[in-house]
């Protein structure tokens, strides 16, 4: 017959063993994972476009936006944030990102959606006019 400390590190062992496989399981299951998210953002109207006395533009618009997200969410996911942003280049600047609009995806459920809305957020530059931007670009972060 074996003493109790004898069991207790067998036992142990072999539970940090099986632990040891499952994280290594977790791992591979997350990483042969290759989301396909697709997303199309349409402008639909130009609600105004304004000059500001200091030279900076501003605009204010209406979109569609519609996405299926629904391939971000793994068994490790707990929220998607999602957020659409116009991304244009100055002399000054290579890139320069202006964010529409945002939001948090809670489940896979809600991950496929159709949103007709404004920006929710001032679309404004404070250096050149914006009206020739043609970039906008749907990001989405997974927490």
């Amino acid at each position: 017959m074996h003493s109790f400390g004898y069991r207790a590190n067998a036992l142990l062992t072999f539970a940090v063993t099986i632990l040891a496989l499952m994280c290594a399981m977790a791992s591979i299951c997350d990483n042969l994972n290759h989301p396909t998210p697709t997303s199309q953002v349409q402008v639909l109207n130009i609600n105004w476009f304004q000059k500001q006395p200091n030279g900076n533009d501003e605009v204010s618009m209406t979109m569609n936006i519609s996405a299926d997200l629904q391939s971000l969410f793994t068994w490790n996911t707990k929220q998607v944030f999602v957020f659409l942003a116009a991304e244009y280049g100055t002399p000054k600047n290579s890139l320069n990102q202006i964010s529409l609009w945002d939001g948090i995806i809670p489940t896979k459920e809600h991950a496929k959606f159709w949103i007709h809305t404004s920006n929710k957020y001032r679309f404004i530059d404070q250096v050149c006019p914006i009206s020739g931007v043609k970039n906008s670009t749907l990001h989405c972060t997974g927490m």
